[in-house]
C-alpha cells in the first residue's frame, strides 16, 4: 500500500479506517519501512493530524499526539505545522484532553516554539532529490483555500475549533486557481466519458473526442473547470507524445495541441471575466472559498519509493504526480494526496514518463455521484502549474521536422506565453517559498529546453541538407528564438537576467546576438537578446560587442567606399569620419582600395594652404593609423601608396608642369607626425617591403628640393626639424639615406647657408657625434668645425683647436659607463629656502674665497637633488650665473674658474633634466652648445667633468624627440610628478648615449587596436557575422544583395572567407520577411500541386507569427508587405473555384487557415479595397462562391461516409464561419458607399445561409452539435450589426427577421425549455448563450425594422410544436429560467432581452402576464434582481432598464379594475388585501427599501478597470481619492463602451427607455412627459460578443469579493455586496428619474431622506476623468493599456451625464433638491472642470462623441438651474465658472463650430451662455452700485487676461453662425439671443461687434426687410393677410432684434452711435410705427422701441450734434407718421 493513501486515509469518516492508519503508519516507522523524512513533504499528513481531534469519535489521542511531537523534530514539519496554525490549534485544545496528554500538547507547542527562523535550502533540496516525478493532478493549493476546506467545513455535528487562518504571500504568483465550480452528475459524466475516450486504443475515437471536445465541450464548459478536474488535460499532454510517433498517431498529437491550444484561449478569456467588476459576484451558498489570487501556500507532496516497480505507473497522463491505479474497497478509491513539489532530475524525467493512451487499458471510472469536493479541490491544477506543463510537454515537439508540427505547436506556446504573463510574476526568482523554488526549477528545465531546440535548428543548416529541411530549420530558429525572448521578457527582467545560468540558453542567445539578418529583421527582439547577454555572460557579451564593432566598421568601409566613387563634389569631413570608423575591420576584410582612397583623400585636404586645419587633423590621424597598422600587408600597402603619391608629385615627368600645383599632392606628409611615425618605426620596420619604401619616400623628399615650390621645400624643412635627431639614426656613409642625412648637418658655403637653419645644423652636427659608427662621427667633426671657426670670439676662448685637440674629439662623447638620471621628488623637502639663498649668495659673491663658491656650489648641487628646491634657484637666477661662470671658465684667462666647472655643470645638468621648458629653451641657444663643447675639450680628461658635460649636451641635443605628448594624441604630460626624460626606441638603439634612460614608443602610438583577436575570429558564429555585414553593406542592404543574379561572379573580387555560400543566401531570402512573403505567394500562384501550396502557406503562418511575437501585429510586416504586393491574385483562385475533391478540401482549408490568421491581425488596419475584393469575390456568384460551401446538398451530406471526408468538411465549416466572423468585423469600419453596399449585402446573404444551416426539421442532423454552435456563433455575429436583414432583394428585412426568430426559439426550446430550465447544468451553455445572444440582437434588429407591426406576440412560445395546443402559449415566460441562470452572461443577456421587449408598451404587457405564476410578478422579480446585493453590476442593470421601461407606460393612480396596464400588484397575506397602480409601487418600494439599497449603491461603487491587477508594475495607476481604489492597471480588456454612433444619446442599455423633459425650459413636473427613445442596434462591441462566445461559464457561486486588507486590487466591500460599476448606476440614474416622474413628491423626500443626489453626484472626481483623457492625449503606455483608460473615460463619462440629466428633472420637480451647498458647490466644480476639457487632439471619434453628449447634459442642467434658481444659484455658478472661464468660453466656441454636425450640443452651450449672460444683466441692474465679493461675469469677460481673446473669437462666431444661417432656421435664434445676451454684458464684445461691421450689417438687413414689406404691402387685397402671417412676423422680429443690437452696441459708446446714425433709421421707424398700430400686430409698440431702443442711447449725450436737428427731425416724423396713419384708418 502506497505512503499516500496511508496518510489520506487518517482524515477518513470511518474511525475504524483513521485507527488502521495510523496503526499501520507507526508500524511502518517503527520498523524502518518509512523515515519521518519521508513524511515531512506530505502535505495532508498534517491537516490530517490535526483534523483527528474533530471528528466525533478520536481514539488513540495520546499515540497521535507523541507521532506529531517526533514528527515536528524535522524543522520541515514543523514549519509546516506552523503554516496551518498548529501553535493556534493546540492553545484551544489543551483544555479540552486530559491532564496527562496536556503536558505532550505542552512539549508539541514549545517544539514549535524552537523552529529555526530560517530553513536551510539545502536541506529542502535534498528533500526533493529524493521524491520522483510529480504529478499533475496535484495541485498547489494557497494555504487559506486547505484552511477553509479542511477545518471551515460545515460540520454541524463535529465539535469545531476556530483557527484563524495565516496567509503565506508567494510573491512569485499573480493568479493561481480560479473559483471553484461545482458540477452536476450530467456534467461529470459527460467530462468523465470525454477523459475514459481519451485514453482509449482507438485513434478514431481519440480524433473524435478531441473534435468533440473543440467544438463542444469546451464551448459549453468553462475553461477553468479543465484545470479543477485536470485529467482531461493531462490525457491532452500525454498525446503530445504520440508526435514523434508513426502510423498517423502525430496527427493525434496535433488535435491535442489544438485542443490545448483553444483551452488556452478561454483560459484567457475567462480569466478576463474573473477581472470584469461588472460581472463579479458575491452570491453566498454553494461558494468555495478556495480562489486563489496572489496568495499560494508552498506546495508540499508525499515522498515517493526510490525504486518505482513497472506497476507502479499511472494510467493517467502524469506531470506533476500521480494516483493509485488499483481501486480500493474502502469507499475511497482514486485518493491521491496534494503533491507538487519536484527537483531537477524529476523534472527532466517528465516527459518521458507521460505514458499514451494508446499503450494502457481503459480504467474504471469512480463512482461520480459520490464527489469528494475536498479531494478534487486538492487535486486541481493552478493557472501556474498548467502553463509550465504544456511548456515542459510541448517544448520537445519543436524538433519534430514536422512544419506544421512546429507551427501548431508555437502558436500553442505563444497562447501559453499569454497565459503565463497573467500568472506567474517577475518575483519567481527571488521567491524563497517552496512552491517558488519548484516552480524556478521548471522554469529553468524550459529555458534549458529552448536553447537546445534553438541550438538544435541553427547547426542543422548546412550544405548536407535539402533545402526543404534548411527552410524549415531557420524558420523554426527564427520563430522558436522569438518565442523565446518574448517569455524571457514576460518572466525574467534583465536585472535579474544573472540569477538564469542555463547553458543552452546562453550558447542560443549568444547565437542569436551574432546573427545579422535576424537582428536586421527584428531589431527591438536583438536589443533585448543583447541586455540579457550583458548580464549573463561578461564574455559573450564582450565577444559580441567586439564583433558589432567591427560589423559596424564594415558598414562604415562599404559606405565610404560608395562616398568616395559618387561624381560631384564630396563631403570630405564625412568621409574621414567614414574612413576612420572603417579602418578598424580593415584585417578582416583586407580591402586595399579603401587604403588607397583614404591616402588620395588626406593628399587632397593638405593641399590646400586655406583647409579646415580640424579636418586636416583627422585625415592625418587615419593616415597615422594606416602607416601605423599592425597587419604587415595593410603597413606595406599604405607604404606604397604614399609612395606613389610622393613620385606622381614629384616625379621628373612634373619638369615641364607648374611646380606649386603638383608638389602640393606630397604636403599631407610634410607633418612632424607623419615624418616621425616614418623615420621611427617605417625606417626600422623588419620587413623590406616597408622599409625599402619608407627610406625611397624619404628620399625622394630630400632630393625634390628642385621639384618642390619653396612653400613645399620649407614647409618640409620645418616639419623635419623635430624629427632629425631620429633621422639621424640611420645616418650612414654606405648608404643613399644615409648620405643624405649626413648633408642635412653640413654647411654648404662660408655665408653659413645649408639644407637647415644654423642652429638646427650645429645641434645636428654634435648630435652625431653620439653616433656609433666612427665615420659618421669623423664626418660630424668636420660639419661642427665651421660653427667652431666662425664662433663669435672664437679667438678670445679655449682650447685653442690645433690638431692634437681635435683628434680626440671623434670619441669625445663616447662614454663607457652611461649614468643613470635620478632626482628626488619627495613630497616634502628637508631643506629650507634660506639655507638655499644663503648658498648661493656665497656661489656668486665676489668677495669670497673661490674655494668657498666651489663648496657652495658643491652644497648646492647636493640641494638640488631634491626637485622642490629647483623653483627657488631658478628665481634667483641660478642658470644665467651658472653659464657666466662657464663662460669665464673657457675664456683664455678663466683657467683659476676650473675648479667651479664641475659643480656648475652639474647644477646646469640637474636644472635642465627636471625642467623640460628650460630645456626647450636652452636647447636652440647656439653659444650654449658650443661653450659646453668647449668645457668638453678643455676637460676631456676629467673623466667627472666630461660625464657631466656629455650627459648634458645629450638633455639638450635630443629634447626634441623625448617629449611623447608631441607624437600621439589623447598624451598630455606628467603635471604631478617629475617628467621622465625618455628617448623612443629607435634613438636608444641607433645612438651611444651617456645615459641609461626608459625608452618610449615600442609600437607606434598610433597603431590601431584590432578590434577582434584571431581567436574570436576562428569562431563560425563571429566570421559568419563579418562576412554576412559585409554583403550586407556591400550591397547596400538585403534587397539589392537577393536581387543580384549572379551573385558568384559579382563576389570574385572578396577574399574567399568575404563570400557567401547558397545556404548564406537560402537564410537571408528566408529570414527577410518581404522577400519570404513575395516568394511564398510566388510558389503559390506556380503552385503545381497542393503539396506545394500547403508547404508555402505554412512559411507564410510562421511569418505572421512572428509578427505577433515581434508586437507588430497591426503596423507589421506582414500586413504592411502584403498591401503593397499584389496578394488577391494569390488568393483569389480559392475563393472563387470551389473545392472538386477532398484533397482541395483540405488544402482550402489551410487556405481559409492562413487568411483567418491575416485578417485577424489586420482587421483593424485592413485597407477597404482589399475587403471589397474579398466581398465581391464571395458575392460574384453566390452558389458557387465559398458562401454556397455553408449550405450543402444534401446529397453531398449523405455522402459523407468517410471519416477523413467527414472530418474535413468540418474542419472546412470551422474555418469558413471563422473568415465570415472576421470579415464582418472588418466591414464595421468602411465608409465609402460602394463598401458600405458591399458590406450589407454581405451581412444579409451570409444571415441567411446561417439561417439554412440550422436545419432544425432534419432530424439525423438536429443533434449536430458541433454544426450547429458553428451555426450559432455566425449568427451572434451577423446579428450584432446593424441593419443585417435589410440588404436582401429576395426577402423583407421583417421576413427574414421572423424566420430567425421561429429557428431560434425553436433551439431555445430544445436545449433549455424542455430541458426544464438547466439552470445548474454546464451541457448545452453554449448553445444557449450563443442563442440567447442572437434573440438579444434580433430584437433589436425588429424594433428597427418592423417598427409597424406587433411583432412582441411572435416571441411567446407554445408548450409544443403540435398545433392542437398551437393557442396555449407559454408567452414569454421562457425567459424567466434564463434569468436565473447559473451564468451570469446568460443572466444579462436574458434580462437584455426582457429590456428590449419591454421599450414597447405591449411587451410590457406581454412580460407582465408572462410572469403572472411566479410570485411577485414581474415587477417584484426585476425588483429583487435589481436589489440582489450578490449578484453581478451587468445583470443587475438590465433589471434596471427593465423597470425604467416599465415605468414608462402611465402606471394607474388609483386600482383600476378595467385598466389594461395596472402597474405593480401588491398583495397583502395577513389582511388579503391587494394593491395595484401607485400605491402599490410605493408600497413596493417601502417593502424592499429601495432607497436604502440604492444608497448602498453608490457606497460600494467600484471604480477601478478591473477586480485584480496581474501586473506587477503600476505605471499609469490613477487612485482615486476616494478610498485609495486604482482606476484602472495595464492588463487585458475589459467590457467597452458602446459605439457613440448609437441614436440614444445616453444610454448603452440593450434598450433604456428614460422619461425626459419636452424641453430644458419647462419649469413645473406636470409639464414632464414620457417619450421613448429609439435605440441602435450595434449596443454591444464587438469585443463583448467575442466573450460571450468564448465559452466556459462562471459559477453564479463565486468568492466572496477580497478585503482590502487581503489584497490591495479590492475596494471596500462588505462581505454580502458584490461589486457596483458606474454603469449599474447609470442605469439606475435613469430609473430614479423615472420614479421622480411617476411619484415626483414621493421620490423627492425619499432623495432627501437618503442624501441620495449628494452621493451620486460626487462619486466621481472630474480630475479622474482630466487625467485620463490626458493619457489618452498623450499615450505612453501600451496599446492595450490606452484602450482600457478610454473604456474607463467612456464609463465615467455616461454616468456623470445620467446624474446629469437626473439632477435636471430634480430641478424641474423641486429645486430645493439640489440647491444645497455640499450638493451643489462640488457639483458646479466638477461640470466645468469637466466642460474646459478640450475635446481636440488627440481623442478619437467615439470618445469625442461621448463627450460632447455629456456636455449635452451638463450645459442643460446648469441652463436650468439657473433658469430654476437664478438669484440663489448665480453667485455659485459664477464662482466656479471664474476658475476656468478662458476654457469655457473655448470649449462654446467649439460648440458653436459643431452647429452643422452636432446641432443638439451647438443649442445647449448657447443657451447656457443666454442663461449665464442674463443673469449678469439682471444682478447688474439690480446690484449696479455694489461691488461683489466674487468677479462678476462682465469682469471675467472683460478684464481677465487670457478671457478677452477667447470672448473676441465668441463674439466673431456667433455674428458669422447669425449671418450665415437662414432666418426660418431655428438655430439662429438660439445664436442671436446669445449674441444680444454678450453685448448687453460685455465691451469686448460690442468692440468686436464694431470691428465686424455688425452695425452696418444690421442696417442693410433693416433696409432689406423693409423693402420687402413695402412690396408686400402694395400688392393689394393681400396686405391685412400678410400681416397675419407668421413669415410676416418673422421679419417684423427681425428688424426688431436688428435695431436692439444697435441699441446694445450704441449704449455709452457715442462713436457706435455716430456710425448708426443715418436717416435710414427714421423710414424703418416710421414704418414699424404703421405696423405697430395693427389691431392684430403683437410686436412690441413701436414708441417703446423707439424710445428706448433707438432714442434713449441719442439722450443720453449732451453732443450738440445729437441735440440738434437730426433730432428733431426724427421726432417729427414719427408723429407725421402716426397722423397719417390714423387719417388712413
Amino acid at each position: 500500500m502506497e505512503l499516500s493513501s496511508l496518510v489520506r486515509k487518517l482524515g477518513h469518516e470511518l474511525a475504524e479506517i483513521r485507527e488502521r492508519s495510523l496503526k499501520t503508519l507507526l508500524f511502518k516507522l517503527d520498523h524502518n519501512l518509512i523515515s519521518y523524512a519521508d513524511l515531512v513533504h506530505e502535505k495532508v499528513l498534517f491537516l490530517n493530524l490535526l483534523e483527528w481531534f474533530n471528528f466525533p469519535v478520536v481514539p488513540m489521542k495520546e499515540e497521535i499526539l507523541n507521532f506529531v511531537n517526533i514528527l515536528i523534530k524535522h524543522p520541515p514539519a514543523a514549519q509546516k505545522m506552523i503554516g496551518i496554525g498548529a501553535v493556534e490549534f493546540f492553545s484551544q485544545l489543551r483544555p479540552n484532553v486530559d491532564p496527562n496528554l496536556q503536558a505532550i500538547i505542552d512539549g508539541i507547542v514549545d517544539g514549535l516554539f524552537f523552529l529555526p527562523s530560517g530553513l536551510p535550502s539545502s536541506s529542502l533540496s535534498v528533500c526533493y532529490q529524493t521524491r520522483s516525478q510529480p504529478s499533475v493532478d496535484q495541485p498547489v493549493l494557497p494555504q487559506e483555500e486547505l484552511f477553509t476546506g479542511y477545518f471551515c467545513q460545515d460540520r454541524s455535528h463535529l465539535p469545531q475549533l476556530e483557527i484563524p487562518p495565516k496567509r503565506t504571500v508567494v510573491k512569485c504568483l499573480k493568479f493561481s486557481t480560479f473559483p471553484w465550480l461545482t458540477l452536476t452528475s450530467t456534467d461529470r459524466h459527460v467530462l468523465s466519458s470525454n477523459e475514459s475516450s481519451l485514453r482509449s486504443n482507438n485513434q478514431s475515437l481519440i480524433w473524435s473526442t478531441c473534435e468533440l471536445l473543440q467544438n463542444v465541450i469546451m464551448q459549453d464548459f468553462p475553461a477553468e473547470i479543465f484545470l479543477q478536474r485536470p485529467k482531461i488535460v493531462q490525457s491532452l499532454l500525454s498525446l503530445l507524445n504520440l508526435a514523434f510517433g508513426g502510423d498517423g498517431r502525430h496527427r493525434l498529437a496535433l488535435q491535442a495541441v489544438s485542443c490545448l491550444q483553444q483551452l488556452c484561449i478561454f483560459l484567457r478569456s475567462r480569466l478576463n471575466f474573473h477581472r470584469d467588476p461588472s460581472f463579479s459576484s458575491t452570491e453566498q451558498g454553494t461558494a468555495s472559498q478556495n480562489s486563489s489570487i496572489s496568495y499560494c501556500q508552498e506546495a508540499r507532496g508525499r515522498p515517493r519509493s526510490r525504486n518505482p516497480s513497472p506497476g507502479s505507473s499511472s494510467p493517467r497522463p502524469s506531470v506533476i504526480g500521480r494516483t493509485v491505479q488499483r481501486p480500493r474497497g474502502d469507499g475511497q478509491d482514486w485518493d491521491a494526496a496534494s503533491s507538487s513539489g519536484n527537483s531537477t532530475q524529476a523534472n527532466a524525467n517528465s516527459r518521458i514518463s507521460l505514458h499514451s493512451p494508446l499503450d494502457v487499458g481503459h480504467i474504471d471510472l469512480p463512482d461520480a455521484e459520490n464527489e469528494d469536493t475536498l479531494e478534487l479541490q486538492m487535486k486541481q491544477l493552478s493557472l501556474p502549474q498548467f502553463c509550465v506543463s504544456i511548456l515542459e510537454n510541448a517544448i520537445p515537439l519543436l524538433r519534430t521536422g514536422s512544419r506544421r508540427v512546429t507551427m501548431e505547436v508555437l502558436e500553442l506556446l505563444v497562447e501559453d506565453m499569454f497565459l503565463i504573463g497573467d500568472a506567474i510574476s517577475v518575483n519567481v526568482w527571488e521567491d524563497d517559498s517552496l512552491f517558488a523554488l519548484e516552480l524556478k526549477d521548471k522554469l529553468l528545465l524550459v529555458l534549458g529546453l529552448l536553447g537546445e531546440t534553438i541550438l538544435y535548428h541553427k547547426t542543422n543548416v548546412s550544405a548536407e541538407q535539402p533545402e526543404v529541411m534548411l527552410v524549415h530549420h531557420r524558420m523554426a530558429f527564427i520563430s522558436i528564438s522569438l518565442f523565446t525572448v518574448r517569455l524571457l521578457q514576460i518572466l525574467l527582467p534583465v536585472e535579474k537576467a544573472s540569477k538564469v545560468l542555463q547553458k543552452s540558453l546562453l550558447n542560443a542567445l549568444f547565437l542569436l546576438s551574432l546573427d545579422v539578418s535576424f537582428s536586421l529583421e527584428y531589431p527591438s527582439i536583438h536589443e533585448s537578446i543583447a541586455a540579457y547577454l550583458e548580464q549573463m555572460s561578461t564574455e559573450n557579451y564582450s565577444i559580441y560587442k567586439q564583433a558589432s564593432e567591427a560589423a559596424y566598421s564594415i558598414e562604415c568601409t562599404c559606405s565610404f567606399m560608395v562616398e568616395v566613387h559618387k561624381k560631384g563634389d564630396k563631403n570630405l569631413s564625412e568621409l574621414v569620419e567614414l574612413a576612420d570608423e572603417a579602418l578598424c575591420s580593415l584585417p578582416y576584410h583586407q580591402h586595399l582600395p579603401l587604403l588607397q582612397e583614404c591616402i588620395h583623400i588626406c593628399s587632397n585636404i593638405w593641399k590646400s594652404a586655406e583647409a579646415n586645419s580640424l579636418l586636416q587633423a583627422e585625415g592625418q590621424k587615419v593616415l597615422l593609423r594606416l602607416l601605423s597598422h599592425p597587419l604587415l600587408n595593410i603597413k606595406a600597402e599604405a607604404y606604397h601608396c604614399c609612395l606613389e603619391v610622393v613620385k606622381d608629385c614629384l616625379g621628373i615627368h612634373n619638369i615641364a608642369k607648374p611646380v606649386s600645383s603638383i608638389c602640393h599632392g606630397v604636403h599631407f606628409l610634410l607633418h612632424p607626425k607623419v615624418l616621425y611615425e616614418i623615420c621611427t618605426f617605417g625606417l626600422q620596420e623588419d620587413k623590406n617591403e616597408v622599409n625599402s619604401t619608407a627610406k625611397a619616400i624619404l628620399m625622394h623628399l630630400l632630393k625634390g628640393r628642385l621639384v618642390m615650390a619653396v612653400l613645399t621645400w620649407n614647409k618640409f624643412i620645418e616639419a623635419l626639424c623635430p624629427v632629425i635627431p631620429v633621422l639621424q639614426g640611420y645616418a650612414d656613409t654606405k648608404d643613399t639615406l644615409g648620405n643624405c642625412i649626413l648633408t642635412l648637418s653640413e654647411t654648404t658655403s662660408d655665408k653659413g647657408e645649408g639644407i637647415l637653419p644654423r642652429t638646427t645644423r650645429l645641434r645636428a652636427a654634435l648630435r652625431l657625434l653620439f653616433s656609433k659608427k666612427q665615420l659618421v662621427r669623423s664626418i660630424a667633426l668636420k660639419h661642427l668645425t665651421f660653427h667652431l671657426l666662425n664662433e663669435e670670439g672664437a679667438n678670445l676662448k679655449r682650447p685653442h683647436l690645433h690638431g692634437s685637440v681635435l683628434s680626440s674629439i671623434l670619441n669625445l662623447f663616447i662614454i663607457e659607463r652611461a649614468i643613470e638620471l635620478k632626482l628626488d621628488d619627495k613630497t616634502e623637502s628637508i631643506f629650507k629656502a634660506e639655507t638655499v639663498e644663503k648658498l648661493y649668495d656665497i656661489l656668486t659673491s665676489d668677495a669670497v674665497d673661490l674655494v668657498l663658491r666651489k663648496s657652495a656650489a658643491e652644497q648646492l648641487a647636493i640641494i638640488l637633488e631634491d626637485t622642490k628646491m629647483h623653483g627657488i634657484m631658478k628665481k634667483l637666477g641660478a642658470i644665467e650665473k651658472i653659464l657666466v661662470y662657464l663662460n669665464e671658465c673657457i675664456h683664455v684667462d678663466g683657467k683659476l674658474m676650473e675648479s667651479m666647472v664641475l659643480p656648475c655643470v652639474t647644477l646646469l645638468r640637474k636644472l635642465v633634466y627636471a625642467d623640460p621648458v628650460v630645456r626647450l629653451s636652452l636647447a636652440q641657444q647656439s653659444s650654449l652648445l658650443l661653450l659646453l663643447f668647449r668645457v668638453s675639450l678643455i676637460f676631456q680628461n676629467d673623466r667627472a667633468v666630461l660625464t657631466e658635460t656629455t650627459v648634458l649636451l645629450c638633455l639638450l641635443l635630443f629634447d626634441e624627440v623625448a617629449r611623447t605628448e608631441t607624437w600621439a594624441d589623447g598624451i598630455t604630460g606628467n603635471d604631478t610628478g617629475l617628467p621622465a626624460f625618455s628617448l623612443p626606441v629607435a634613438v636608444v638603439r641607433r645612438y651611444h648615449l651617456p645615459v641609461r634612460i626608459t625608452a618610449h614608443h615600442v609600437v607606434s602610438p598610433n597603431t590601431v587596436v584590432v578590434p577582434l583577436s584571431s581567436e574570436c575570429l576562428t569562431m563560425k558564429p563571429v566570421s559568419d557575422m563579418l562576412k554576412m555585414a559585409w554583403n550586407l553593406s556591400w550591397y547596400n542592404g538585403i534587397e539589392n544583395l537577393l536581387q543580384l543574379i549572379n551573385y558568384e561572379k559579382k563576389a570574385e573580387t572578396f577574399l574567399d572567407s568575404l563570400k557567401l555560400s547558397s545556404e548564406d543566401i537560402l537564410i537571408l531570402k528566408i529570414t527577410h520577411t518581404n522577400y519570404g512573403l513575395q516568394d511564398c505567394l510566388n510558389s503559390i500562384i506556380q503552385a503545381v500541386s497542393h503539396r506545394d501550396v500547403r508547404a508555402a502557406l505554412t512559411r507564410l503562418s510562421f511569418y505572421i507569427l512572428n509578427d505577433t511575437l515581434t508586437l507588430k501585429c497591426s503596423s507589421g510586416s506582414c500586413g504592411t508587405t502584403l498591401k503593397s504586393f499584389v496578394w488577391q491574385k494569390t488568393i483569389n483562385r480559392f475563393l472563387q473555384v470551389l473545392p472538386a475533391s477532398v484533397e482541395d478540401e483540405k488544402l482550402l482549408v489551410d487556405v481559409l487557415r492562413f487568411l483567418n490568421k491575416l485578417l485577424r491581425d489586420q482587421r483593424s488596419s485592413l485597407e477597404s479595397d482589399h475587403l471589397k475584393w474579398i466581398l465581391k469575390s464571395l458575392l460574384k456568384n453566390k452558389s458557387k462562391s465559398l458562401l454556397g460551401l455553408l449550405v450543402r446538398p444534401e446529397s453531398q451530406v449523405r455522402d459523407e461516409i468517410d471519416e477523413l471526408q467527414t472530418a474535413v468538411r468540418q474542419q472546412l465549416d470551422k474555418e469558413l464561419i471563422r473568415l465570415f466572423n472576421t470579415l464582418l468585423f472588418c466591414s464595421m469600419s468602411v465608409t465609402d458607399r460602394e463598401a458600405l453596399e458591399l458590406a450589407g449585402s454581405f451581412r444579409t446573404e451570409l444571415a441567411l445561409k446561417l439561417l439554412q444551416c440550422l436545419r432544425l426539421t432534419d432530424a439525423p442532423h438536429f443533434y449536430g452539435l458541433p454544426s450547429l454552435e458553428r451555426t450559432l456563433q455566425g449568427m451572434v455575429h451577423v446579428t450584432a450589426l446593424p441593419d443585417w436583414s435589410t440588404y436582401s432583394a429576395a426577402a423583407e428585412s421583417v421576413i427574414i427577421c421572423k424566420k430567425y426568430l421561429t429557428g431560434l426559439l425553436e433551439v431555445i426550446s430544445s436545449f433549455y425549455v424542455e430541458w426544464g430550465g438547466n439552470a445548474m447544468s454546464f451541457m448545452g451553455k453554449g448553445v444557449t448563450k450563443s442563442t440567447v445572444l442572437c434573440l438579444l440582437h434580433l430584437s433589436h434588429e425588429m424594433m428597427a425594422q418592423a417598427k409597424d407591426t406587433d411583432w412582441i406576440s411572435l416571441w411567446s412560445l407554445p408548450y409544443d410544436n403540435s398545433e392542437e395546443q398551437a393557442a396555449s402559449q407559454l408567452g414569454l415566460a421562457w425567459l424567466v429560467p434564463l434569468w436565473v441562470d447559473r451564468d451570469p452572461e446568460v443572466r444579462f443577456t436574458a434580462l437584455g432581452i426582457g429590456s428590449a421587449l419591454s421599450s414597447l408598451e405591449t411587451g410590457c404587457i406581454a412580460l407582465a402576464e408572462s410572469c403572472q405564476n411566479i410570485s411577485g410578478g414581474l415587477w417584484g422579480t426585476v425588483i429583487n434582481i435589481l436589489l440582489d446585493q450578490s449578484e453581478c453590476s451587468m445583470v443587475r442593470r438590465e433589471a434596471a432598464f427593465i423597470l425604467q421601461n416599465l415605468l414608462v407606460i402611465p402606471v394607474p393612480t388609483e386600482d383600476v379594475k378595467d385598466c389594461l396596464w395596472q402597474g405593480p400588484c401588491v398583495h397583502d397575506e395577513e389582511s388579503g388585501l391587494s394593491q395595484t397602480g401607485k400605491p402599490a409601487l410605493k408600497a413596493l418600494l417601502h417593502h424592499c427599501q429601495f432607497y436604502e439599497h440604492v444608497n448602498q449603491m453608490v457606497k460600494h461603487c467600484y471604480l477601478g478597470c478591473y477586480m485584480f491587477d496581474l501586473n506587477s508594475s503600476k505605471e499609469g495607476n490613477l487612485i482615486i481619492e476616494k478610498g485609495g481604489i486604482t482606476d484602472f492597471d495595464d492588463s487585458l480588456n475589459l467590457w467597452k463602451a458602446p459605439s457613440s454612433q448609437s441614436q440614444s444619446s445616453h444610454s448603452q442599455s440593450t434598450s433604456e427607455t428614460m422619461i425626459r423633459s419636452a424641453s430644458p425650459s419647462l419649469g413645473s413636473v406636470t409639464e414632464l412627459r414620457a417619450i421613448v427613445p429609439r435605440n441602435s442596434t450595434s449596443f454591444i462591441p464587438e469585443t463583448v460578443v467575442d466573450r460571450l462566445m468564448a465559452q466556459g461559464q462562471s459559477d453564479t457561486t463565486t468568492t466572496e469579493s477580497p478585503s482590502p486588507h487581503d489584497s490591495p486590487m479590492s475596494a471596500t466591500l462588505s462581505k454580502q455586496c458584490a461589486v457596483v460599476t458606474p454603469a449599474l448606476l447609470s442605469a439606475v440614474c435613469s430609473l430614479l428619474h423615472n420614479l421622480l416622474v411617476v411619484t415626483p413628491k414621493d421620490t423627492a423626500i425619499a432623495f432627501q431622506q437618503a442624501h441620495l443626489l449628494t452621493a451620486l453626484s460626487s462619486l466621481v472626481s472630474a480630475n479622474l476623468v482630466e487625467r485620463c483623457i490626458l493619457e489618452l492625449k498623450a499615450p505612453l503606455g501600451h496599446p492595450c493599456h490606452i484602450e482600457h483608460v478610454k473604456a474607463q473615460v467612456l464609463l465615467l463619462l455616461q454616468y456623470l451625464s445620467s446624474v446629469s440629466r437626473l439632477l435636471k428633472s430634480c430641478l424641474l420637480v423641486d429645486s430645493q433638491l439640489v440647491i444645497q451647498d455640499e450638493l451643489l458647490k462640488p457639483l458646479l466644480g466638477n461640470t466645468f472642470t469637466i466642460l474646459a476639457i478640450s475635446s481636440k487632439d488627440g481623442l478619437d471619434t467615439e470618445l469625442t462623441s461621448v463627450l460632447h453628449e455629456a456636455r449635452v447634459d451638463f450645459f442643460n442642467l446648469l441652463a436650468t438651474l439657473l433658469w430654476k434658481t437664478g438669484q440663489i444659484s448665480f453667485p455659485s455658478v459664477t464662482a466656479a465658472l471664474a476658475n476656468r472661464c478662458t476654457a469655457i468660453i473655448d470649449t462654446i466656441c467649439d460648440c458653436i463650430n459643431l452647429s452643422t454636425t452636432y446641432p443638439a450640443l451647438y443649442t445647449a452651450s448657447l443657451q447656457f451662455l443666454s442663461v449665464l449672460l442674463n443673469e449678469e444683466g439682471r444682478r447688474q441692474l439690480q446690484d449696479k452700485q455694489s461691488i461683489c465679493q466674487n468677479p462678476t461675469i462682465g469682469f471675467l469677460l472683460d478684464h481677465v487676461e487670457g478671457c478677452q481673446a477667447s470672448v473676441t473669437q465668441l463674439t466673431a462666431l456667433i455674428i458669422q453662425v447669425c449671418e450665415r444661417k437662414s432666418s426660418k432656421d431655428v438655430l439662429k435664434e438660439v445664436a442671436t439671443n446669445a449674441l444680444l445676451s454678450l453685448l448687453a454684458v460685455s465691451k469686448n464684445a460690442q468692440k468686436c461687434a464694431l470691428e465686424v461691421d455688425l452695425i452696418d450689417s444690421c442696417i442693410e438687413n433693416m433696409k432689406h426687410i423693409h423693402a420687402q414689406l413695402n412690396l408686400d404691402s402694395l400688392k393689394p387685397g393681400k396686405a391685412q393677410k400678410k400681416k397675419g402671417d407668421d413669415c410676416w412676423f418673422r421679419k417684423v422680429r427681425q428688424k426688431i432684434t436688428s435695431l436692439h443690437a444697435l441699441q446694445l452696441l450704441s449704449y455709452q459708446s457715442w462713436m457706435l452711435l455716430a456710425k448708426a446714425s443715418g436717416h435710414v433709421l427714421v423710414f424703418v421707424s416710421m414704418h414699424l410705427w404703421s405696423l405697430g398700430s395693427s389691431p392684430t400686430c403683437r410686436v412690441v409698440p413701436p414708441a417703446r422701441i423707439f424710445i428706448f431702443f433707438f432714442l434713449g442711447p441719442f439722450l443720453s449725450f449732451r453732443d450738440n450734434f445729437f441735440s440738434g436737428s437730426l433730432l428733431f427731425t426724427t421726432i417729427f416724423s414719427f408723429q407725421s407718421s402716426k397722423l397719417l396713419f390714423t387719417s388712413s384708418k
